[in-house]
C-alpha cells in the first residue's frame, strides 16, 4: 500500500528516483563540459565559469594530491562561503578524501576536538584565523596546512583595497609560508590540472560533519557520496520546474553546514546553476546584494527572514526576482511567513532536516497545499513515522504525538568512532531524530517540539515551539525563545525570553496577558526575560538549550543571595 502522503505530492514529482552511480565531483565536470561558459560562481562582482571553475578545482586536487593526500584522508576546511571553499571540497572529494567542515567562528577547544576525532592531516583555512589555528595544530595530528585570502578573489580594484580594510579592521593576513604552509592562490597557479582519476565508489566516506555540540560532546556524522549525492537528486527533483543551468542561486547559508552545503553549494552546482556567493550575514549589506544580483532561489533561515521583514525601508526594495525561498533548520514563524511572502511574492517552501540525514526528509510542495506550521511530507523514497517516546517500538496513528524516524538513501552511514550512539540512532535502518511530532491523514508532518526540550509542568507537557508561535504573533515582538526551568511546586514552569522590535516597549505583564487569551493557563509563561538579542549558531538556530543553562544558573545564584 502506497504511503498516505503521496496522495498530496505535485503531480509532476516523481515518487522514486534513479540515482547516478557516480560521485558528485563527476557530476560538476560533466557541467563543466556540458554549461563550460555559465556563471558557476560570483563572489563581489567577480566570476567563475564552470570551465574555469572545474579546471580550478582539479589542479588544487592535483598540489593536494602531491602531498600526500588520497582516498580516507581528512582534510580540514576553515573557510566562510568564498569560491575557496568550493574548490577545496570537490577537489577533497575527487581524490576520495574526506571533508571536514570547520566553522570559522569555533574557538580552540572546539577546533581541537574536531581536528583530533576526526584524524585530520590537511587543513585549509582563511588567513585571518592562523593566529588562533596556530596554537592549536601542535596538539592535532594536521602536518600541512593552506592558507588563503578572501581578497584572492575579488574584481578589481577590490583586490587592492581589500588589504587595507583588513589593516583598519585588524584582521590578520602575515601567514608564514614555508615548508609545511602553503599559499591558496599559488598551488593553483604553479600545479597543473591533471590530478589522478577519480577513485570514488558511491559507498565511500564523503564528508565528516559535525553536529553543534552545543551540549556534550559534538559527533562526527558520516556522510557517504550516496548520501549526498541522493540528496541533492531528491531536490532538485521536488522542483520539477527548475530552469537547469539558468537559476541563480544566494549562498548566505555556510557551506560548513550540512543545510548550506548540500541546499546553497550542491544543488546549485549539481544543477549547473550560478552560486552568488555571501561569506557573512549583515542586513543592509545583504538586501543589496538581493537587488544587485538578482537571485531567482533564496535558501535561508526563519531569522535571515525575520530581519529582512522587520527592516524599516524593506517596502522600498524590490525582490521580485526571486522565485523560491527554501527555509529549514529551524521552526518558521507562520507570522514571518505570511510577511515575507506578501512583501516579495516569492514562496516560501518549509522543509525540514538533520545532519544526520544530509540534511533533507521533508518539504511542502511547491504547488500544492502548504499546512501552515508543518514541515510537509517525505521526499520521494523516504519513509517516515511516528513513534511512542517510550520505547521508540510502537508505530503510532495519525494525528497521535510520538518520536519522527525517517529512513531513506540520505540518512547517514553512522557516528564516527561512535558504535554506541550509532546503534541508539539508527535501528533496522530507521533514523530515530529526537523530535516529536505528529503526522496528518494527508501525510503531512507537524514538529511538536524537540524530544529533550518539552517542558513537564505539573504533570502537562509543554512543547516550547507551540508558545514561541504565539509570541512571534505579537505585534511588538522581534524574537522570542520558550525554555523550562525548574520550579518547586510544578516541577517546570516555562520562561519566555524577548527581543522587542527597536522602538518598541513592552511590559511583562502585556507579554503575559498576550499569552492568556491564546494559551491554555498551564502553558502561559510564568517568567519574562528581555533581551536585546538572542544566542545563536551561525545558521540561525537559537540556542534554546544555552539559555535553559543560563536561568538556571540565574535562579541558583538567586536562592544562594537569599
Amino acid at each position: 500500500m502506497d504511503p498516505v502522503w503521496y496522495g498530496s505530492y505535485d503531480s509532476d514529482v516523481p515518487r522514486a528516483l534513479k540515482y547516478p552511480q557516480e560521485p558528485l565531483p563527476i557530476l560538476v565536470k560533466r557541467n563543466a563540459e556540458k554549461y563550460p561558459n555559465n556563471s558557476a560562481t560570483e563572489f563581489f562582482g567577480a566570476t567563475l565559469t564552470y570551465a574555469a571553475l572545474w579546471k580550478q578545482i582539479q589542479s588544487f586536487a592535483n598540489a593536494l594530491s602531491r602531498m600526500g593526500v588520497e582516498p580516507g584522508t581528512k582534510v580540514a576546511i576553515m573557510l566562510p562561503n568564498c569560491p575557496q571553499a568550493i574548490i577545496s571540497f570537490y577537489a577533497v572529494l575527487w581524490l576520495g578524501g574526506v571533508a571536514v567542515m570547520t566553522n570559522p567562528l569555533y574557538v580552540e577547544r572546539e577546533m581541537e576536538h574536531q581536528w583530533v576525532d576526526s584524524e585530520a592531516k590537511v587543513l585549509v583555512f582563511l588567513d585571518h584565523l592562523y593566529p588562533r589555528i596556530s596554537k592549536v595544530l601542535p596538539k592535532t595530528g594536521i602536518k600541512k596546512i593552506i592558507a588563503t585570502s578572501i581578497k584572492d578573489y575579488l574584481p578589481f580594484p577590490k583586490n587592492w583595497l581589500y588589504p587595507i580594510k583588513a589593516f583598519k579592521d585588524k584582521l590578520f593576513t602575515a601567514v608564514p609560508y614555508g615548508d609545511d604552509v602553503f599559499n591558496f592562490s599559488k598551488l593553483i597557479d604553479g600545479t597543473p590540472p591533471s590530478p589522478p582519476p577519480c577513485p570514488i565508489a558511491v559507498g565511500d566516506l564523503a564528508l565528516l560533519q559535525y553536529t553543534g555540540g552545543t551540549t556534550g560532546v559534538a559527533k562526527g556524522v558520516m556522510l557517504s557520496h550516496a548520501n549526498i549525492l541522493a540528496n541533492v537528486v531528491q531536490i532538485a527533483g521536488w522542483f520539477p520546474a527548475l530552469h537547469w543551468g539558468k537559476e541563480r542561486f544566494v549562498a548566505i547559508l555556510p557551506f560548513f553546514h550540512v543545510f548550506g552545503m548540500t541546499v546553497a553549494m550542491n544543488f546549485p552546482l549539481y544543477t549547473g546553476c550560478t552560486v552568488i556567493l555571501v561569506p557573512k550575514f549583515d542586513l543592509d549589506a545583504f538586501i543589496k546584494t538581493l537587488q544587485q544580483t538578482k537571485p531567482t532561489l533564496f535558501p535561508g533561515v526563519p531569522t535571515i527572514f525575520v530581519a529582512i521583514v522587520n527592516h524599516k525601508n524593506i517596502s522600498s526594495f524590490d525582490m521580485s526576482s526571486i522565485r523560491y525561498c527554501i527555509t529549514g533548520s529551524a521552526p518558521m514563524p507562520v507570522e514571518v511567513l505570511k510577511k515575507f511572502e506578501a512583501l516579495t511574492g516569492s514562496i516560501i517552501i518549509e522543509g525540514y532536516g538533520l545532519t544526520e540525514s544530509s540534511p533533507v526528509t521533508h518539504c511542502n510542495p511547491i504547488n500544492g497545499t502548504r499546512k501552515a506550521g508543518s514541515i510537509g511530507i517525505p521526499l520521494p523514497d523516504t519513509e517516515c513515522r511516528i513513534v511512542d517516546l517510550e520505547m521508540g517500538v510502537e508505530e503510532l496513528s495519525f494525528g497521535q504525538v510520538g518520536e519522527l524516524v525517517v529512513k531513506g538513501p540520505q540518512v547517514m552511514l553512522g557516528y564516527w568512532k561512535m558504535p554506541q550512539e550509532t546503534s541508539s540512532t539508527l535501528r533496522d535502518g530507521w533514523l530515530y531524530t529526537g523530535d516529536i511530532a505528529t503526522i496528518d491523514e494527508q501525510g503531512y508532518t507537524f514538529i511538536v517540539d524537540r524530544k529533550k526540550d518539552m517542558i513537564i509542568a505539573g504533570g502537562y507537557n509543554i512543547y516550547p515551539r507551540e508558545v514561541d508561535e504565539v509570541l512571534y504573533e505579537h505585534p511588538k515582538i522581534l524574537d522570542a525563545v520558550t525554555v523550562g526551568v525548574p520550579d518547586p511546586y510544578r516541577g517546570e514552569t516555562v520562561k519566555v525570553f524577548i527581543v522587542p522590535k527597536p522602538g518598541q516597549e513592552i511590559s511583562e505583564k502585556e507579554i503575559i496577558q498576550f499569552c492568556k487569551s491564546r494559551l491554555a493557563a498551564y502553558k502561559v509563561p510564568k517568567i519574562v526575560e528581555f533581551r536585546e538579542s538572542l544566542p545563536k549558531t551561525t545558521v540561525g538556530k537559537v540556542l534554546r538549550k544555552e539559555l535553559r543553562k543560563e536561568a538556571i544558573e540565574k535562579q541558583k545564584v538567586g536562592k544562594n543571595e537569599d
